[in-house]
């Protein structure tokens, strides 16, 4: 289980002794799961608030989809997308994170309030890592193999789960000569992100051992292929197998889940919870 309890995410302070929510906003018109709100600034923010309302602890913004064969946009069109929302939520009560790789797409949201980079390159970018620095924003750094045009064309480890883990030391031994406190930083394993369902599981099985310098983990499953090469159902039906496989996450030590059904996924945590004070 992670030691560090608390996350700077810019304006907050997240308190991490129990799991926390971070629910999905997806600005893009090419989501795997069908829920974009590209050209729908007042639908999204709705959506945001209402995410809200059904638990979620912080929200994620993204405005460029990642999911396997997507193509790439421009920082302008990303920006577009993005501050309307980022914007028009900034005054909703719980920190906010962007999911982007740019540092121009970063620069544009930190100056706009974004409390939180969630950056599938953890920070690989030329001119991220300072950009960061320079800010008070939380950060997540993810593992992943490949590009979006290419991370599924067979992926391979030597050991996932330590190749995973020893990027991961790495990208946070580089945010640290940076100059970026520890206490803002946390990290994602990165499903399905260049990995096959057995790499996926056994990422899973041994979640613990991510335990990179006692930071917090962030898992994101919701509605992922993987679900879907178990059960055989399609993203939107996938809401069962991704409560499962965020429990398991919990009890293998995740701190925060990214997922795209709040409510459930609040029941489920609770349970947890529930069990935890139980024992404890």
């Amino acid at each position: 289980m992670s030691m560090m309890r608390e996350l700077q995410c810019g304006r907050y302070m997240l308190d991490l002794t129990r799991p926390r929510i971070m629910g999905i906003v997806n600005l893009t018109d090419d989501s795997f799961s069908g829920d974009g709100w590209q050209g729908q600034a007042e639908a999204a923010i709705a959506h945001g608030l209402r995410l809200i309302d059904e638990g979620a602890d912080l929200l994620d913004l993204g405005a460029e989809s990642s999911r396997p064969g997507a193509a790439p946009v421009s920082a302008q069109q990303e920006v577009d997308r993005l501050l309307p929302v980022l914007q028009g939520l900034a005054a909703c009560g719980v920190p906010l994170s962007v999911d982007t790789a740019k540092p121009e797409v970063m620069r544009m949201a930190l100056a706009d309030g974004a409390d939180m980079i969630n950056d599938i390159q953890a920070l690989c970018a030329p001119g991220a890592l300072e950009l960061l620095a320079a800010s008070a924003a939380g950060i997540c750094l993810m593992h992943k193999q490949g590009t979006p045009q290419t991370m599924q064309h067979a992926p391979h480890y030597a050991d996932v789960v330590r190749d995973v883990a020893d990027f991961l030391a790495g990208r946070v031994k580089a945010v640290q000569q940076a100059g970026i406190a520890i206490a803002r930083v946390c990290i994602d394993p990165g499903f399905g992100f260049g990995k096959t369902l057995e790499h996926n599981l056994r990422l899973l099985h041994h979640l613990d051992q991510m335990d990179v310098l006692k930071l917090p983990l962030l898992v994101g499953l919701s509605r992922k292929s993987v679900l879907g090469a178990v059960t055989g159902r399609e993203p939107k039906e996938r809401l069962a197998a991704g409560i499962a496989a965020h429990v398991l996450a919990m009890v293998k030590g995740a701190r925060i889940l990214r997922v795209h059904d709040v409510a459930a996924t609040r029941d489920a945590v609770a349970i947890y919870n529930a069990v935890e004070v139980a024992d404890g």
